[in-house]
């Protein structure tokens, strides 16, 4: 079974060179089962319910996001109301009570069951509880061999730390969101494919999507202002998995990066 999982689709300039590779990689890959980090989709900033409408109507089957998920408030009547809202994740480790849920149990078109979680880090990260503790419970009523984690962390030693403490129990650890592609995917022994980032499907003339001289001007100046997405040199990044479906073992991870 192969599984395509699109990196961090940062601002409008990310959702336009997605859309341009989405079917054809599919296609090409024989993709079963499509998951995108989409937390960044509205202008760099969170997601709106109608972008999340649009990204499942090109094919999508799961939307996972991280800290910037209540950026759009609407986005919390999506969860309850849409049709789709089950398939919108936030980070499972959020605080009990908040609205949407941080896990997906699907099918896919050929009868595969499978999981999705959105897992969120707590070094450099603020608003979660331990990470390593809520995957473990979340597990435990996991029902599907292929189960597939972002985990949405800025340590990269958090990230590698997760990836050890998972494997042989998931198919995939992919990380989000430091928009910047790393080229450490393996499978580790255990079977599961490994990625400390798989990178952002955005404009790469950027400081991680967002225009280059308004960073410079807060590192120059330490003055804040306002950050606003660039659209310069998008690329897609995504990370194809591979895996037996009766096991849940990835057999290899890829990394891919396509331009205009």
């Amino acid at each position: 079974m192969n599984i395509l999982f699109i990196g961090d689709i940062f601002g409008s300039s990310g959702r336009k060179i997605v859309r341009e590779h989405f079917h054809h990689l599919c296609e090409v890959n024989s993709v079963e089962l499509v998951i995108a980090n989409a937390e960044n989709a509205a202008g760099g900033f969170g997601l709106t319910p109608q972008l999340a409408d649009e990204f499942f109507e090109l094919g999508m089957d799961v939307l996972t996001t991280g800290n910037h998920v209540w950026d759009k408030r609407e986005l919390i009547d999506y969860f309850k109301t849409s049709e789709y809202g089950s398939r919108v994740l936030r980070p499972i480790n959020m605080q009990a009570g908040l609205p949407g849920t941080g896990i997906f149990e699907g099918t896919t078109a050929s009868g595969q069951d499978y999981a999705v979680i959105d897992l969120m880090g707590r070094v450099f990260m603020n608003g979660t509880n331990d990470p390593f503790q809520a995957i473990n419970d979340a597990l435990k009523t996991v029902k599907a061999k292929i189960v597939i984690v972002d985990f949405h962390a800025e340590a990269t030693s958090e990230k590698v730390a997760m990836g050890w403490h998972l494997d042989g129990r998931v198919t995939a650890v992919l990380g989000t969101p430091t928009h910047v592609p790393t080229a450490d995917e393996r499978v580790l022994p255990g079977g599961t494919a490994y990625q400390t980032d798989v990178g952002m499907s955005g404009p790469y003339d950027s400081v991680i999507g967002v225009e280059r001289e308004l960073v410079l001007n807060r590192f120059l100046t330490g003055m804040p202002g306002k950050f606003e997405a660039a659209k310069g040199n998008p690329k897609i990044c995504a990370a194809l998995i591979k895996c037996d479906p009766a096991t849940g073992r990835a057999h290899s991870i890829q990394r891919i990066m396509l331009g205009e």
